[in-house]
């Protein structure tokens, strides 16, 4: 048995599908979620449920709220998170804010409660080209390098393993290639006992190339493309790790592989949810009690508060709670 997955793909076999698509791991969840809730969701009936559910994967909204092993546990999952992040508080870039690293991390617990503080500390040091992870970053540049290092995170913690050998000597012939490391793992290359010259050279890239594509080679998970690896790895004859990986946050393929987001020049513009956000205005505005627009804020956060962290297939609660954390965040740091 068969199955197409569109008219312009060629057939494959069904498990492979289903491996591909990740089905097996959606309706498992959808399943749980309808068990542990099943008054609530019930009385909607389950087909309608299950539409609801389905639908909210495919519009990326199901991660809102999700535990952090949910949401890193597809790639579609990833790719959805990092667009929600984006939509939410894309107004922090509007309005020329800056925030810290700890800021950046309380923001996104506030989409995912257990988001690791780890992995944030990381995409800062991108950023911040392995400086003190304390100094204040633009949205967009903190933006892009959350988005390469959540998305192919495992990769780039075998990367770091390779080039922490390369570093203290090894040879390319007796470097390790791992495989996958969890991200708990992910080492933090600076701290305040590694910091010689050495450290600050980095490796020869041609050599990081030649180890990088061994790893290709054995990789299960996601990795970005050799050929954006090689074109920043061309760049200078040495390379750091945090030059290394600012280099591909910055690779417009990178952005497109993913395609969670939009080219750099237009990362401030979302014109649909410009259009929900009015709607939604418009419609609090017109409601009985309220005579301001100083009162839309409040009615947001309230929607916030009685939204439940399990709650995460209603779309129009999903909307009140991403116009909230445009129009809010903005007041969390002063540049």
């Amino acid at each position: 048995l068969t199955i197409n997955m569109n008219r312009f793909n060629p057939v494959l076999p069904v498990d492979e599908y289903l491996v591909e698509t990740n089905v097996l791991f959606y309706l498992n969840d959808a399943l749980t979620q309808l068990l542990e809730h099943k008054e609530e969701y019930t009385q909607f009936g389950v087909i309608r449920y299950f539409a609801e559910y389905f639908s909210s994967v495919k519009n990326s909204n199901h991660v809102l709220f999700r535990e952090y092993n949910y949401i890193k546990a597809t790639p579609h999952n990833r790719a959805s998170f990092i667009k929600v992040f984006w939509r939410c508080f894309r107004q922090i870039g509007r309005s020329g804010d800056v925030l810290s690293m700890q800021e950046y991390s309380s923001v996104l617990q506030l989409l995912c409660p257990d988001f690791p503080v780890e992995l944030v500390q990381s995409a800062a040091r991108i950023v911040l080209m392995d400086d003190a992870v304390d100094y204040l970053m633009s949205f967009a540049d903190f933006l892009y390098a959350f988005q390469l290092l959540f998305y192919y995170h495992e990769f780039l913690a075998s990367v770091l393993t390779i080039y922490q050998d390369l570093l203290f000597g090894k040879s390319p012939n007796t470097v390790i290639v791992p495989t996958s490391i969890a991200v708990e793992q992910l080492p933090l290359l600076a701290t305040e006992e590694n910091t010689s010259q050495e450290l600050q050279e980095g490796v020869e890239a041609s050599t990081l190339a030649e180890c990088i594509n061994g790893l290709c080679d054995r990789f299960k998970q996601s990795y970005p493309s050799r050929t954006c690896m090689l074109d920043v790895l061309e760049q200078s004859p040495k390379v750091t790790y945090y030059g290394f990986l600012m280099g591909l946050a910055k690779h417009d393929a990178i952005n497109t592989e993913i395609g969670a987001l939009p080219n750099r020049s237009d990362v401030l513009v979302d014109p649909e949810m410009d259009q929900e956000l009015l709607k939604l205005i418009s419609q609090i505005s017109a409601s009985p009690g309220s005579n301001s627009s100083g009162s839309v804020p409040g009615g947001l956060r309230e929607s916030q508060k009685k939204a439940s962290p399990r709650r995460s297939l209603h779309h129009r609660r999903r909307m009140e709670v991403e116009s909230d954390g445009s129009t809010e965040e903005t007041d969390s740091s002063e540049s």
